[in-house]
């Protein structure tokens, strides 16, 4: 990851970067006020990668119990095969971890190969399918699962 950017956690004054982050990633993108509803939940984690003055990246994800689930990880188009996207695992993972998360989920599109790498190369592993999970396009998802090992992520 180049050293300009700096993983934190978001706040609300963060939604608008956000809702914009997911217009230029996304094909069927959350909305900001669904962002804000999100971020506000007691059970969601959410990190920002910020260079400088600009979020070029960002991960949502909530707790249930020893369960966590990754809701949405968004890098620039620009920004990305950078270590953006891992950083923001990485922080989220240890954030769940200290918290006592066990497992951790997720859904991909199931032609997002470059996502499926990294989170391949992060531990997770395939557990089932959403058929026409996504809408625009509809496309599978593939439904991924980690243990959140003690010793912290593989390959870091």
């Amino acid at each position: 990851m180049d050293a300009r950017c700096h993983i934190r956690p978001a706040s609300l004054a963060d939604v608008p970067a956000l809702a914009e982050l997911e217009q230029a990633c996304f094909s069927d993108p959350w909305t900001a006020a669904g962002i804000r509803e999100t971020i506000q939940y007691e059970t969601a984690r959410t990190f920002v990668a910020q260079e400088s003055d600009r979020i070029v990246g960002y991960l949502i994800a909530r707790i249930s119990g020893v369960e966590g689930e990754i809701l949405d990880l968004a890098v620039l188009p620009e920004r990305r095969r950078r270590g953006i996207g891992a950083a923001l695992l990485n922080t989220t993972w240890n954030a769940l971890q200290r918290e006592g998360v066990k497992e951790l989920y997720l859904e991909v599109r199931e032609t997002n190969s470059a996502a499926i790498a990294l989170y391949r190369q992060r531990g997770f592993r395939p557990v089932g399918v959403r058929p026409r999970y996504y809408r625009n396009p509809p496309e599978d998802a593939l439904v991924l699962r980690a243990p959140l090992t003690p010793c912290g992520i593989p390959g870091t």
